[in-house]
């Protein structure tokens, strides 16, 4: 309910802005054009993986998880790293948080094993892993709609940095991806209006999210409008050699743990002037958005489910172990993607 209240607020302010001539109509127009596809992606995607979870889908693999680690501390852990990275990849970062964060932490319990650090390793991977592909971040799709990219090439510039071994050629046909979930979530829909129409319920649809980011679209634009972002140029830089590349994914690190990943890739999108510092500015705000627990959405989502389940876990320490990972992911992914991409 925050997340509604602090978008409502958000949205009121835009609304604000477009009547005091700050925001021009048409910038809300183009605005909508942009961002309609990507939320209607969102709410498609979450109804998807809510009614695979109600199907089971989760459970059974949980089930299969703790049958083939047989016990094993660390295989369970490497088949966590696997299942998290695809589902990330392929559902987005926000469906792993929200769905796969349950699955861990009872696979662990079951095994006997603390579940932190397979908690852990689930809310990184959320964040990391979510650089393949547009379908895998919010950003991604931004990023991927304002460059034109197909979806293979977007993954061509991006696969060096992304940590992850194995590329699924799915969700790469190049047709716009609300298409394909929202076909999934008919499909789903339907079946489930058969079977169990008891799970259909208003709730599947992740209204509170939708309007906490329609809300950051639109203050970003008239924060644009307002030239209030023009002074991150100059911190941002301007280059694509590998220190004016880790330049940019540094400042969109910094900003994401500062304010929240979304806002920051918006600010800091006019000075990604290419598709190397876009890829640059990517890494930063979402591999780079480990420290604070309000760095992504899908972190604070992570931790309400950990709650939930009775999994505690201090926010100091959370920090500390975030400021130790953080700087190595982003300095490695810059450099792996100034080498490669």
């Amino acid at each position: 309910m925050r997340i509604a209240v602090v978008g409502s607020v958000l949205v009121a302010l835009g609304i604000i802005a477009v009547a005091g001539g700050v925001l021009p109509i048409e910038a809300v127009g183009a605005l909508a054009a942009r961002s309609a596809p990507i939320l209607g992606f969102v709410v498609a995607m979450t109804i998807v993986a809510e009614l695979a979870a109600e199907a089971g889908v989760f459970r059974s693999i949980a089930q299969q998880l703790a049958r083939f680690a047989r016990g094993r501390a660390m295989a369970l852990w490497l088949l966590v790293v696997a299942l998290a990275t695809a589902s990330t990849v392929f559902l987005s970062l926000d469906t792993t948080a929200v769905l796969l964060t349950p699955v861990v932490v009872s696979v662990a319990a079951h095994a006997r094993i603390s579940p932190i650090p397979f908690a852990l390793t689930t809310v990184w991977l959320a964040n990391t892993a979510s650089l393949l592909l547009p379908v895998s971040n919010l950003t991604n799709l931004l990023a991927a709609g304002r460059l034109g990219a197909h979806p293979v090439e977007f993954a061509a510039v991006m696969w060096a940095p992304a940590v992850l071994v194995l590329l699924v050629p799915l969700l790469v046909s190049g047709i716009d991806v609300w298409i394909p979930a929202t076909a999934g979530a008919a499909v789903l829909f339907v079946a489930f209006l058969l079977r169990r129409p008891s799970v259909l319920r208003p709730a599947l649809v992740p209204w509170q999210l939708v309007v906490f980011v329609a809300g950051l679209f639109v203050v970003m634009e008239a924060a644009h409008e307002l030239r209030l972002t023009e002074v991150l140029a100059s911190i941002a830089g301007e280059g694509e050699d590998p220190l004016e590349l880790l330049r940019l994914a540094g400042v969109a690190a910094v900003s994401a743990n500062a304010f929240d990943n979304l806002p920051a890739y918006l600010a800091l999108e006019p000075f990604a002037s290419s598709p190397l510092r876009t890829a640059a500015l990517l890494i930063g705000v979402n591999a780079g958005a480990l420290v604070t627990p309000w760095a992504s959405l899908a972190t604070l989502l992570w931790h309400h489910r950990l709650v939930s389940m009775g999994v505690q876990i201090s926010w100091p320490k959370f920090a500390a172990l975030g400021l130790a990972v953080a700087p190595l992911t982003v300095t490695g992914a810059v450099f792996a993607l100034a080498a490669f991409g």
